[in-house]
């Protein structure tokens, strides 16, 4: 059997409380991983990470894509401070 990862969609009503209650409350027997509500994105890397377990090229482009995802938040970041740090001058 395959993992289910469960994807709560935030519909017009509860905001996705109701998609989220109904993936978590699944009886005992049936695993079901769960990201946030509309982590479509993150329930696609699960996913990958899942599958890199025994796919060593899989795993390697998953670590380019943290390293690169590692690299925005740097420079973000220090665009942030520098930015924050003209402010207070």
């Amino acid at each position: 059997p395959l993992p289910v990862v469960g994807v709560p969609v935030p519909l017009r009503y509860l905001d996705g409380m109701d998609s989220l209650l109904s993936i978590v409350q699944m009886p005992a027997g049936v695993p079901v991983a769960t990201v946030s509500i509309g982590g479509a994105r993150n329930a696609g890397l699960l996913a990958v990470r899942i599958l890199a377990a025994s796919d060593e090229g899989l795993a390697a482009r998953m670590r380019e894509f943290q390293q690169q995802l590692a690299d925005t938040a740097r420079a973000k970041d220090a665009a942030l401070a520098e930015r924050t740090r003209t402010l207070t001058e």
